[in-house]
């Protein structure tokens, strides 16, 4: 296992490196051709890892069944699972930078910082929560049926409903603690007026994105759980679905800037992703809540296929209607 946490976190710095300092929007926003293509690399290169595991990581004789095999196809169904979530998560970016007035030269800015602090919460979120399942199986129902409201709630809540970002308690408590900037557009978070510190919306809007960070680091783990656990005696050993939940949520928030930048311009193509997510989300919930059922748990543990496939087909047929939808 020394190896591949060594490459993961070899191509994590690489990656957000690049992210961060070579790639256009580090000067503000870029143009949809342009993050598109950002977008395609970083894709390829988590798809790709996902293939190396596939072919060539090494057999563990505690397991049952093919290991390579069943860590690759649990990296991909967990990164896809993880990587649409965070497009959901994008969208609440955008409404909260849009109801706030943030200026696109600001954004990405922002982006940086929450995404940093989103990699931080998953990966302290999925370490207490397989070690939790680790020590009460039980659990895992618990988050199943956390999943499946969190997939109600996705499908049939309106995101702008709760969006106020002046209704955040974060928000609320630092602007009685604080007095405000006066100039919303401010590109530092602290500013000094007369001798006396001030907060800026530019914080205010950091705020506001950690917290909504918080909720999604909430919902992603029992999504990853369900996806890389199969019942309490399952093919891979307890440090291996360690790495596959750390892995696959990392490699699904890298180049979510670029991301982000996509989605402003092409944002009618993902009109039904949301209902998507939510019935992924439906799909893994109910398979860890029948997981008690043996023939249920043996099938899924046999068949690890089959969750990518279900991920799969749902991602791309929501992306097709909601281009049927444009088109009419």
């Amino acid at each position: 296992m020394t190896f591949w946490w060594i490459a993961f976190i070899a191509i994590f710095i690489v990656v957000y490196a690049i992210d961060l300092y070579v790639t256009d929007h580090r000067k503000g926003g870029i143009s949809v051709k342009t993050s598109l293509r950002w977008t395609g690399v970083w894709i390829s290169i988590a798809l790709m890892f996902g293939l190396l595991l596939y072919f060539f990581f090494p057999e563990n004789p505690e397991g049952i069944g093919n290991t390579s095999e069943t860590m690759g196809l649990k990296f991909i169904a967990g990164y896809l699972t993880e990587y649409s979530l965070s497009v959901d998560n994008l969208f609440v970016f955008i409404m909260i930078f849009s109801m706030m007035g943030i200026k696109d030269s600001n954004q990405s800015k922002l982006l940086k910082m929450g995404i940093l602090i989103s990699i931080i919460l998953r990966i302290l979120f999925i370490l207490a929560g397989m070690t939790l399942v680790e020590k009460f199986h039980w659990i895992i129902y618990v988050f199943g049926v956390i999943l499946v409201y969190t997939a109600y709630k996705m499908a049939f809540s309106k995101e702008e409903d709760n969006m106020d970002p002046k209704s955040n308690f974060l928000y609320k408590g630092a602007s009685k603690l604080f007095p405000v900037d006066p100039d919303a557009h401010h590109p530092s978070f602290f500013t000094k007026i007369n001798g006396k510190t001030h907060i800026t919306v530019m914080f205010l809007a950091l705020l506001v994105i950690g917290s909504t960070d918080v909720l999604f680091a909430v919902d992603s783990i029992p999504a990853i759980i369900g996806v890389i656990k199969e019942g309490a005696s399952g093919v891979l050993t307890a440090s291996e679905e360690n790495y596959l939940a750390i892995s696959s949520n990392v490699f699904a928030v890298m180049g979510l800037i670029s991301l982000f930048f996509a989605l402003k311009g092409i944002v009618g193509m993902f009109r039904f992703l949301k209902h998507g997510v939510s019935f992924i989300l439906l799909f893994i919930g109910l398979k860890m809540l029948l997981g008690f059922f043996t023939p249920v748990e043996e099938f899924f543990s046999a068949h690890s296929w089959v969750s990518l496939a279900v991920i799969v087909f749902t991602l791309v047929a929501s992306i097709a209607l909601s281009k049927v939808k444009i088109n009419f």
